[in-house]
């Protein structure tokens, strides 16, 4: 049986991931290929345990900073060993809502936490895996909380000052440029443009992949 690929949508908020997501699940369908969604963090019962101590803003005591990345690597090893490594080798693809960049990101770029530091975190959890293909959402970081503030309640991280996400902002662009597996989508652009983008990025790699 070939093993299945793995497909990540990464972005800030209100970058327009879950439509993206519906773009591609689209596509799959069209090519008979079957898959399932994961989101992170989440994704298992325990994981999904984890996301509610990360993103709750009701907590009775500080959430650290620390404690913020070991539950971020913590949900993913549940969810990879779990989940995502199974689908694949029974050969199903799996969407991701997020993956190891995010932390990158908001955990390296927002909360300033040194790179060598969540690399030896990642090559304990993840042992070396990576997605077969990521798709970057990159939107400003005002007019992508503008979005979100808009769908209603934010949680602890989207509580965030403003110049914590200019920081992911710029570690997501840094590490976007420093991987070539990774492709990026403008999601400033109106909608059908952005799906459009996104069918296109699609369509080359089941052309190279199927």
């Amino acid at each position: 049986m070939k093993r299945g690929k793995f497909i990540v949508v990464e972005g800030m908020e209100g970058a327009g991931k879950s439509s993206a997501i519906t773009v591609i699940e689209a596509q799959l369908k069209q090519h008979n290929i079957d898959f399932i969604n994961t989101r992170e963090p989440g994704g298992t019962p325990l994981a999904e345990a984890l996301r509610d101590m990360v993103k709750s803003a009701e907590h009775e005591e500080r959430l650290t900073q620390e404690t913020e990345l070991l539950l971020m690597y913590a949900s993913r090893s549940q969810l990879l060993e779990n989940r995502i490594l199974p689908a694949l080798d029974q050969g199903l693809w799996v969407i991701g809502d997020r993956h190891d960049l995010s932390s990158r990101a908001y955990q390296g770029g927002g909360r300033a936490f040194d790179d060598q530091v969540i690399q030896a975190i990642a090559d304990v959890t993840l042992k070396g895996f990576t997605p077969d293909l990521t798709i970057y959402l990159d939107i400003d970081p005002e007019l992508g909380l503008s979005r979100a503030q808009a769908r209603g309640a934010l949680d602890r991280i989207e509580q965030e000052k403003f110049d914590f996400f200019t920081r992911v902002h710029e570690k997501y662009l840094e590490l976007v440029r420093a991987d070539s597996r990774i492709k990026t989508v403008d999601a400033r652009q109106e909608m059908p443009a952005v799906h459009q983008d996104i069918r296109s990025i699609i369509g080359r790699y089941l052309e190279e992949n199927t």
